[in-house]
Order: C-alpha cells, then sequence, then structure tokens
C-alpha cells in the first residue's frame, strides 16, 4: 500500500513539473514572437519613410524634388522632373522597401495562407504608411504609395500584383496618364488578392491600400475629370 501511494505521488509530482515546464517554455515563445513582430513593425514603417524620390533627385539635379512639378517624391513626378534613369531608381527603391520588410516576415512568420497572415499584413501596412507620411520629412511630403503597395503585395499575392500591373499598363496605354493606369491597378488589387489568396485579412489590407491609394490621387482625379491631366512621357519636362 504504501508503495502505491508512493508511486502515484511520483506520478503527480511528474505531472506537475512537466506541466509547469510547458508553462514556463510557452511565454517565452510569445514573448520572442511579440518582440521580433514589432521589431519588423518598426523596421518596416522606416524602411518605408526612406524618401527615395527626394534623395535621388537630390544627386542627380541638386533640387528639392517637392518643390518641382506636381511636388510629389514618386517615380512619376521624379522621372519627369529629373529624368528617366532617377525615375526608375525612385520606382526600385520604393518598391524594394515595401518587399523587403516583407520578405522578412514572411521569413519569421511562415507564408501566406493561415492565422498567421495578420503579422505580414501588419507589417505590410506600415512600410506603406511609412510612405505616405515618413517620419524623415515630419509625416509630410509623402507619396502616393503605388510602387511601395506594389512592393508589399509581390510577395504576398504575385498574382494579384501581375493582374494590377496589366491593368495599370493597358489604361496608361490608352489614357496617357499614369495617374489613370495607378487608380484603376488599385481597384483591381483587392480583388485580385481574395480571388488569389482567398485571406480576409489580406484582402481587407489591400482594400485599405487602394481606399488611401485614391485619397492620395484626389488632386488628379480631379484634374482627370476636367480633362487638364498631364500626359506622362518618358523624358525630362522642357527636353525635346
Amino acid at each position: 500500500m504504501i508503495s502505491r501511494r508512493a508511486g502515484s505521488h511520483k506520478q503527480l509530482n511528474l505531472f506537475f513539473q512537466d506541466n509547469r515546464e510547458r508553462e514556463n517554455e510557452m511565454p517565452a515563445s510569445d514573448l520572442s514572437s511579440v518582440v521580433t513582430f514589432c521589431g519588423l513593425l518598426l523596421l518596416a514603417y522606416l524602411l518605408g519613410s526612406i524618401p527615395w524620390g527626394l534623395i535621388l533627385s537630390r544627386i542627380f539635379a541638386r533640387e528639392d524634388i517637392r518643390l518641382k512639378g506636381s511636388g510629389n517624391i514618386g517615380a512619376t513626378n521624379v522621372t519627369r522632373q529629373t529624368g528617366v534613369i532617377p525615375g526608375l531608381l525612385t520606382l526600385a527603391g520604393d518598391m524594394l522597401k515595401g518587399a523587403l520588410p516583407v520578405y522578412l516576415v514572411l521569413a519569421a512568420f511562415g507564408p501566406i495562407g493561415g492565422s498567421d497572415d495578420i503579422y505580414a499584413a501588419a507589417v505590410a501596412l506600415a512600410a506603406f504608411l511609412g510612405h505616405l507620411f515618413p517620419v524623415y520629412l515630419k509625416f509630410r511630403d509623402g507619396g502616393k504609395g503605388v510602387a511601395t503597395a506594389a512592393g508589399c503585395f509581390a510577395l504576398i499575392s504575385p498574382g494579384a500584383v501581375l493582374a494590377a500591373v496589366v491593368v495599370f499598363v493597358a489604361m496608361v496605354s490608352m489614357a496617357r496618364r499614369v495617374s489613370a493606369g495607378s487608380l484603376s491597378a488599385a481597384a483591381v488589387l483587392p480583388f485580385a488578392v481574395w480571388i488569389i489568396t482567398d485571406s480576409a485579412i489580406m484582402t481587407a489590407v489591400a482594400g485599405m491600400v487602394a481606399l488611401l491609394i485614391f485619397i492620395r490621387h484626389r488632386d488628379n482625379i480631379k484634374r482627370l475629370l476636367a480633362g487638364n491631366e498631364p500626359e506622362f512621357r518618358l523624358k525630362k519636362e522642357g527636353s525635346d
């Protein structure tokens, strides 16, 4: 009888010890995930805030792109005011600052298609908002977000971005206005993301991004409706 009780007590002690070890392990794992996620959120915003258009226009033309043309720091205005090469470099930089943090969050938390989608969605949104409201420019004079959004979603849903790019190229070819292509691509993106990923979280973020792109293009929309939105040409304004 004594040996049975001793055996039972030993089993109970092992059971409670095992539970305590599990309890101690889980918070550490959760804490690590929280720290990683918060770090990636901050990194995404800081990367998204880098004003490549402003930096490159100063390097190539020694001028403040915010005081030229439309005043926007995006690739379209940079191309118009400083030339094709700085414009393409601005496009690449704006896309990369969206793609890099998304790549890192996918590497840390896994691919799209599960409950962890919220991590990639939040990091993508942080990079996008960094471009719109850059900390380095006192949260003002940000871009319109098209290239950065493309960089983010190129890793989240390449097929959706491909569909948006096709629409963009078609609209620019027909209308000769980049804004028309950007708005059309933004409108298509949430639907393409929903069809391809079947992720409600990603679709919601794509919808938020599209809405913000439309808001940032409100002046372009007015000019398009009035018929005085300038055409896009692959050369610096004032050059023949």
